[in-house]
This record gives structure tokens, sequence and C-alpha cells, in this order.
């Protein structure tokens, strides 16, 4: 497992500072799912990183890990159907807010990887270009929003053994377009993403 980058700092020291952040936000099946995680000051792991720099058996480590130590955290999602109807950026949004809310300790501060939120109450609020890379608390929760995302696609997986979803998670791979276009779209999958080489078209309402 790769050493702790030292890089990875809250904001500032004694606030508590609640990480966000989402996975799945390329897929073109499932829902997104977002985290929120409060971190101790003193909280250190060996290998702490942007979930995509890790392996699946890493992540699955560093979860327990962070569930384990954390002052909290807070797992959501956002289905299809609300994809498709706000878009995925605000959906991804509405998600970290879900898991804000369900956070037990209310957080001082909230840190989100990327550069568009929408305020969660009065709570300040900053946006981190590659935040998952920088700070402790969001690549904690870049991690726990992967593997509850997965775990959830795995179990898809059982009713869509077609779609490959337990290899593929819903993301955009050659062998899950090609089960697209030979047994067609599930309850799943996302209407407003090009599912296919030639766009669908989602009618509004």
């Amino acid at each position: 497992m790769k050493q702790f980058d030292p890089l990875m700092i809250c904001m500032q020291p004694g606030r508590l500072e609640a990480g966000c952040d989402e996975a799945g936000r390329g897929c073109l099946a499932g829902p997104v799912f977002a985290a929120a995680v409060i971190l101790p000051d003193d909280f250190h792991c060996d290998g702490l990183n942007d979930s995509k720099q890790l392996s699946e058996k890493e992540r699955d480590e560093l979860r327990k890990i962070i569930e384990e130590n954390a002052v909290c955290y807070a797992v959501e999602s956002c289905s299809p159907e609300e994809i498709d109807e706000i878009n995925i950026l605000w959906a991804s949004v509405k998600a970290m807010h879900r898991a804000l809310a369900r956070l037990q300790t209310s957080p001082e501060y909230i840190l989100v990887d990327g550069n568009r939120f929408r305020p969660f109450g009065n709570i300040p609020h900053s946006c981190v270009i590659k935040g998952d890379m920088k700070y402790r608390s969001i690549a904690a929760a870049s991690i726990l929003a992967k593997t509850y995302r997965d775990e959830y696609m795995r179990q898809l997986h059982g009713k869509y053994p077609a779609y490959e979803w337990c290899r593929n998670k819903g993301y955009p791979t050659k062998a899950h377009r090609e089960a697209i276009a030979r047994y067609g779209i599930t309850p799943h999958h996302r209407k407003s993403f090009r599912l296919s080489e030639q766009q669908l078209t989602l009618v509004f309402k």
C-alpha cells in the first residue's frame, strides 16, 4: 500500500471539517453515491489517497479503518431518475447534501472535492480541485463513496448479469455498451446519458 501523503491535512486544525466526495458521475448505469466524513485531527493512515489511485483491495481495507476511526460518516445516493431530472452535477451535490444531513455530528466547515457546490444550510464550505489528493477527509469520503457504490453495483449484477456490472460497475466499457446494444437498457440506466453510439433521447415532460 502506498505511503501516507503528508499534504493530506485538514484546512484548519481543531475545527470539525467534513470532507465530501462522490463516485459514479461518469457511469451509464446506477446511482451516484456521495460520502461525508469527519476525521479526528490525529487521524493518520498509511495509503490514504484518492480512491482512483488505489486497488479494490486497498480501498476495502481503508474503508474499515475509516469507519472505525472517523468522528462520524454517512453515505447517500441519488437515483438514475434523479440524475436524469436534474443532471449528474446537481445530483452529485444533492447526494452530498443527503450525506451531510445524516452526520451524527454537525460539521463546522465543509470541504468538497471539485469546483461546484450549493451551500448546505449556513455551514461555510470550500471547493477544492483534486481535493481527494490534498485533504484526508475528502480522500476518506472518496473511498467510502467508491466502495459503497461498487458494492451496490455488484448486487445489481446478480439481476442483470449480461451487463457485467460486477466488473465495470456501470462505467462505459466496450462490453457494457455492447450489452446495451444487444439487450437494451434496464431501469437502472441513465437515459440522459449517451448509452450507445447514437445518443438516446430523453423526453422531458
